[in-house]
C-alpha cells in the first residue's frame, strides 16, 4: 500500500465492512424466518395432535358394547390394534410438542442468564438422542402393527376367496347339469323326429308293398289272359293278327294307368307354406350350380336358414317333384357321387 493506492484500499475495505453489514442483516432475517418456520410447524403440530386425539376419540366410540357387537372377530382385532397405535402416535406427538415447549423454555433462560453458555449443549445433544431412540421405537411399533393388520387382511381374504372359490364350483355344476339336460332333451327331439321319419317311411313302405302286391296280380292276370288268348288264337289262324292287336291295345293302358298312379303319388301336392319357400331357395341355389350338388352340400346350406331341417327332408321333397329336380351319378367306382340338379325349364318344355 503506498500513497497513490491507499484510497483504493480503503474503499475496498469500507466495502468488505458493508458486505459485513449485509450479512448479518441477512443473518437476522432467517433468524426470523426460522423462528416463524419454528412456530408454523408447531401450530400444525398441533393442529395433528388435535386430529389425532379427534381418532382416538373415534376409535374409542367404535369400542363400545353397542357397536363393538357388531363387528366379528378380525375386524375387532384390527380396531384394537390401530386404536392402540393411533394412541401412541399421539403420545409421540405430544412428546414431541412438549419437547419444543421445553426447548424454547431452556432458549428463553439461557437468553436471561449470562452464565457458561457450554451446558446448553450436553442438553441438546442428549433430549435430540432421546427424542431419535423414541422416534425409531415408535417407527418400530408402527411397522410391527401394520404387519399385523395385514395378516389379518390376509386371512379374511384367504376366507373370502375360499368361500369364493365355493361358490364357483357350485356354479359350474349347476351349469353343467343344465346343459346335459339341454342336450338330453335335444337327444330326445331327435329321436322323436328319428321316429316319425321312420314311421313316415314304414308307411311308404307298406303302399309301396301293396302296389306291389296290386301290379303282380294284375301281371298274373294278364298273363293268364294272354295263356288263354294266344291258345285260342293257335286254335283259329285266320283272326291271329286282330286278336293279337286288342291284347296289346289291353295290356298297355293297364300298365300306363300303374305308371301313371305312381307318378301322381310321387309328385304330391305341397303341404304348407314352408314347403314352397323351401323349393323357391333349393330351386335357386341348385340353378346358380348348373352342374348340380349333391345332398350333404345341401344341406349344409339349408341349415343356415333353418337350423332344424334335416337331409332326409330335403331328400324327400326334391323326390316328390320330379319335373323340378332329377337326381344323377357322376363319377366312377370309389369317386361316385350322387346329385341333384334343377331341371324345371326341361320339365315344362316336355309337358
Amino acid at each position: 500500500v503506498n500513497r497513490r493506492t491507499a484510497n483504493q484500499f480503503y474503499s475496498m475495505v469500507q466495502l468488505a465492512n458493508s458486505h459485513v453489514r449485509r450479512l448479518m442483516n441477512e443473518k437476522a432475517t432467517h433468524e426470523q424466518e426460522m423462528e416463524q418456520a419454528k412456530e408454523n410447524f408447531k401450530t400444525a403440530l398441533m393442529g395433528i395432535l388435535t386430529q389425532f386425539e379427534q381418532i382416538v376419540a373415534v376409535f374409542n366410540a367404535s369400542t363400545r358394547q353397542k357397536a363393538w357387537d357388531h363387528f366379528s372377530k378380525a375386524q375387532r382385532k384390527n380396531i384394537d390394534i390401530w386404536r392402540k397405535h393411533s394412541e401412541e402416535l399421539r403420545n409421540a406427538h405430544s412428546e414431541q410438542l412438549m419437547g419444543i415447549r421445553r426447548e424454547e423454555e431452556m432458549e428463553m433462560s439461557d437468553d436471561d442468564s449470562t452464565g457458561n453458555p457450554s451446558t446448553k449443549r450436553p442438553r441438546v445433544d442428549e433430549s435430540a438422542l432421546a427424542a431419535q431412540a423414541y422416534a425409531l421405537k415408535e417407527e418400530n411399533d408402527s411397522l410391527r402393527w401394520q404387519l399385523d393388520a395385514y395378516r389379518n387382511e390376509v386371512e379374511l381374504l384367504k376366507q373370502e376367496k375360499g368361500q369364493l372359490f365355493r361358490t364357483e364350483e357350485s356354479l359350474t355344476k349347476d351349469q353343467q347339469l343344465q346343459f346335459l339336460q339341454q342336450t338330453l332333451q335335444g337327444m330326445q327331439q331327435q329321436l322323436l323326429k328319428i321316429q316319425e321319419e321312420l314311421n313316415h317311411k314304414k308307411s311308404e313302405l307298406d303302399q309301396a308293398r301293396e302296389e306291389h302286391a296290386h301290379t303282380q296280380a294284375m301281371l298274373k292276370i294278364l298273363q293268364e289272359q294272354l295263356k288263354k288268348n294266344t291258345k285260342e288264337l293257335a286254335a283259329t289262324n285266320g283272326h291271329n293278327e286282330p286278336q293279337a292287336n286288342e291284347i296289346n291295345v289291353m295290356t298297355v293302358p293297364l300298365v300306363n294307368q300303374d305308371r301313371q298312379k305312381n307318378s301322381e303319388k310321387q309328385s304330391q301336392p305341397l303341404k304348407s307354406e314352408k314347403e314352397a319357400l323351401l323349393i323357391g331357395i333349393i330351386s335357386t341355389f341348385l340353378h346358380v350350380h348348373p352342374f348340380g350338388a349333391n345332398i350333404e352340400y345341401l344341406w349344409s346350406y339349408m341349415q343356415q336358414l333353418d337350423s332344424k331341417i334335416s337331409a332326409n327332408e330335403i331328400e324327400m321333397l326334391l323326390m316328390r317333384l320330379p319335373r323340378m329336380f332329377k337326381q344323377e351319378f357322376t363319377g366312377v367306382g370309389a369317386t361316385l357321387e350322387k346329385r341333384w340338379k334343377f331341371c324345371a325349364f326341361e320339365g315344362i318344355k316336355m309337358t
